[in-house]
């Protein structure tokens, strides 16, 4: 009978990987939810990361990472600990949200779909996010920015720096999503 995983000195210390796969007993079925839970911690999914949780979960490595290039919120490459997601749908398009990506591609020193060298700020643009009446549109951290300006762009971009800098200082809790 073969062994679910291999053993090593190292395997008595329970990993990240395996603390998040126990949350969902093991199942296979939860691949989607693990691996999301995987990258909201590390911000994005690592090669050796897709071959533990195909260890622990006893899959083909294939099938790990069929599911993670199918998910586009999945992501292969790391990721800053910001993202803005800007919209080009029609809408998006047509009320300014080219000048809204170059402004954010300039303020960031990045083109859409990098990552900032300091790992800080990832740019994305998305062909639609299903709200035209609040275009442009801008999701940054996931939180939705209706009709965009440069002016606000840099007001997203200041609130995201402040964060940045003081992560955990926030006394009023104004402002926090969880």
């Amino acid at each position: 009978m073969a062994q679910k995983r291999k053993t090593s000195g190292t395997d008595s210390k329970p990993t990240a990987v395996r603390r998040i796969i126990a949350k969902y007993g093991g199942q296979t079925r939860a691949i989607i939810p693990i691996l999301q839970d995987i990258q909201d911690r590390e911000r994005w999914l690592s090669s050796q990361v897709l071959e533990e949780v195909a260890r622990e979960l006893d899959v083909p490595l294939a099938h790990v990472y069929s599911v993670a290039t199918f998910y586009k919120s999945l992501s292969l490459e790391p990721r800053g600990r910001h993202i803005c997601t800007v919209c080009m749908g029609t809408a998006c398009h047509v009320r300014g949200g080219t000048a809204i990506l170059e402004h954010f591609e300039r303020r960031l020193r990045i083109r859409a779909g990098q990552t900032s060298p300091d790992r800080e700020y990832t740019l994305e643009r998305v062909n639609c996010l299903g709200a035209c009446a609040l275009a442009p549109l801008v999701v940054a951290d996931g939180r939705y920015y209706s009709q965009m300006t440069e002016s606000k762009a840099n007001a997203v971009l200041e609130t995201l720096g402040r964060r940045s800098e003081r992560p955990h200082r926030n006394p009023s809790g104004a402002g926090r999503r969880r």
